[in-house]
């Protein structure tokens, strides 16, 4: 049994001012919309408690909580907070009425030069095994909102490549990171929270499991938000409002000085999947030592 026991003393520290609010509800009911939603608590519970198991990687359910995220949204306040935006920051008005889509092909990337964005994506869709569109895949692009949901899921590898935060576990956190810095250094409080809903979502879930589960990873995780932040907190703008389009013909090196990204170009977090992947093969396989 463990010797750690919660006493009398601090519950009534924390919990003496809790009021019991009486409802004639015969359900759950609460304050928060989050909470009222039956799946969305079972399915935060579930993937915030449970191991990466090889039957269930840690990308389940990704879709299911965010619909249930944008399905209990206020549309009619983020269409508002667009709208507001757009009146307020010119880079935001030009790349929503643009919409112009980083929907790259293998034919139009093939004859770009060695070390372009162009090149780099070419290699991506040909080499990796993975593609650029990876989500909202169904969405028709028919207002700004709609626009954004597509535009913003094409560039995520896009701006892994920029960023130099490869698609592993401390590339993903670096990334998420970054992006929500650099929104709150932007838009409006209200929006860039919208903006990085999923992404808050994803980064809570991913450190409470390494939290409970897997050290090693959540070493890695402290450092991979920690430069993702300092990174995100010093670009140029928030890399959603690049027009990747414009660059495709550019050297990488050149679009991250022109866009102040600091990349992250040596290896440190490229086998990091392995301490909390657990389908991974080479899943345990320690990758530091602790310090004497």
């Amino acid at each position: 049994m463990s010797e750690a026991k919660i006493g009398d003393a601090d519950r009534a520290y924390f919990n003496g001012r809790i009021q019991k609010i009486e409802t004639q509800s015969s359900v759950l009911v609460s304050s928060s919309k989050y909470l009222n939603h039956s799946g969305l608590r079972a399915l935060i519970a579930q993937e915030m408690l449970r191991r990466n198991g090889p039957d269930l990687p840690n990308t389940a359910y990704i879709p299911e909580v965010a619909q249930i995220l944008h399905d209990l949204e206020d549309m009619p306040r983020i269409i508002e907070l667009f709208e507001m935006e757009k009146a307020r920051l010119p880079l935001f008005k030009r790349w929503l009425d643009r919409k112009s889509l980083s929907n790259f092909t293998l034919a139009e990337t093939k004859d770009c030069a060695p070390g372009t964005l162009g090149a780099a994506i070419h290699d991506f869709m040909a080499n990796s095994g993975y593609q650029l569109d990876l989500f909202f895949q169904e969405i028709q692009v028919v207002n700004d909102f709609t626009y954004y949901l597509r535009q913003t899921a094409l560039s995520h590898d896009i701006e892994h490549m920029i960023t130099g935060f490869g698609p592993n576990h401390g590339g993903e956190i670096a990334l998420l990171s970054a992006n929500m810095h650099a929104k709150s250094l932007y838009f409006h409080p209200e929006l860039s929270n919208f903006f990085s809903r999923i992404a808050y979502y994803l980064k809570a879930k991913t450190t409470m499991k390494d939290a409970l589960f897997y050290p090693e990873a959540m070493v890695v995780n402290l450092e991979a938000e920690f430069i993702g932040a300092q990174q995100g907190r010093n670009w140029k703008y928030p890399l959603m409002l690049v027009d990747w389009r414009e660059y495709a013909d550019v050297q990488i090196e050149d679009i991250r000085r022109e866009l102040n990204i600091t990349p992250v170009i040596d290896s440190r977090w490229d086998d990091t999947n392995r301490l909390c992947n657990e389908d991974d093969p080479n899943y345990g396989l320690p990758m530091m030592e602790a310090a004497e």
